[in-house]
């Protein structure tokens, strides 16, 4: 078991997830389609998909590139597209669900804290009224080959998860547990793997995608961490990513997939609430 002092970097958590692990196979259903995605708040960018690569391409001509991305699904015409973006220097992590069934997607950007943003105190955060964690998050609504209206994108912030307890089985070898505590924040522990024994309260966001499937994120404060993952209650799967800083150097990162057997342990109601 794990003591207090055995916090391990991202790499060192993609290495222990790899062996046997439930991951979801890559999809071909998006190769050589193309997808014009209007946000709410103005923007128009182009995607378009091949076999190993996509290509984005905004209206403006602002923004251009391409990536290798891994695309799955979950549901029936509902697909998580996740790639790194990089451009002018910078790194993005970049999840895109794609509701083909109702023409709408929402957008997933987050980024890791610099190296300087790592050192200040959780102590210091907290009195400053900043959130505990430095890892920034920004979600993104709009819809796909249609101009955008309001109300066209289902996809919004729910409290359906909160009183849940569920156990994740992302391998043989590594089992989790979450507690969804209110809508900004829940706790996690390891009961099996390179992290047993280590757990903690960390900050989240959900959005109900459909009936029963719901996008969960959270960010971590005590090794700078983002996770993402589609919560399928019906099918008891869930699939996403975990990104952050591969070692302690702040030069490389890791993006690595997470899929899982999960399965309701209880659900607490409040009398109260």
């Amino acid at each position: 078991m794990s003591t207090s002092s055995d916090w391990i970097t991202v790499g060192a958590l993609a290495d222990g997830f790899a062996p046997e692990a439930f991951i979801l196979p890559n999809l071909a259903d998006l190769d050589g389609k193309t997808f014009a995605l209007h946000f709410a708040n103005g923007w128009q960018i182009e995607h378009r998909f091949e076999q190993d690569a996509l290509s984005w391409k905004a209206a403006d001509g602002h923004s251009t590139g391409t990536a290798p991305y891994r695309a799955t699904s979950v549901r029936p015409g509902l697909y998580l597209v996740d790639f790194i973006k990089r451009e002018d220097g910078q790194t993005w992590s970049v999840s895109l669900v794609l509701d083909t069934v109702s023409a709408a997607f929402t957008a997933v950007i987050g980024r890791m804290p610099a190296e300087a943003q790592t050192r200040e105190g959780l102590y210091s955060r907290a009195l400053a009224g900043k959130p505990l964690t430095s890892v920034e998050v920004e979600f993104l609504h709009g819809t796909l080959d249609r101009p955008w209206q309001p109300g066209l994108c289902p996809h919004v912030p729910t409290s359906e998860l909160v009183g849940l307890r569920n156990l994740y089985r992302y391998s043989p070898s590594e089992v989790y547990e979450h507690i969804y505590l209110n809508q900004r924040f829940y706790s996690w522990q390891c009961l099996k793997g390179v992290e047993q024994g280590l757990c903690d309260t960390d900050r989240c966001d959900t959005y109900k995608i459909a009936d029963q499937l719901y996008l969960f994120v959270w960010r971590e404060k005590i090794i700078p961490t983002l996770g993402l993952v589609l919560i399928d209650l019906q099918q008891h799967r869930s699939d996403g990513k975990i990104f952050g800083y591969a070692g302690a150097s702040f030069d490389e990162f890791s993006n690595f997939p997470v899929s899982s057997y999960c399965q309701v342990l209880n659900q607490t109601e409040y009398p109260d609430a």
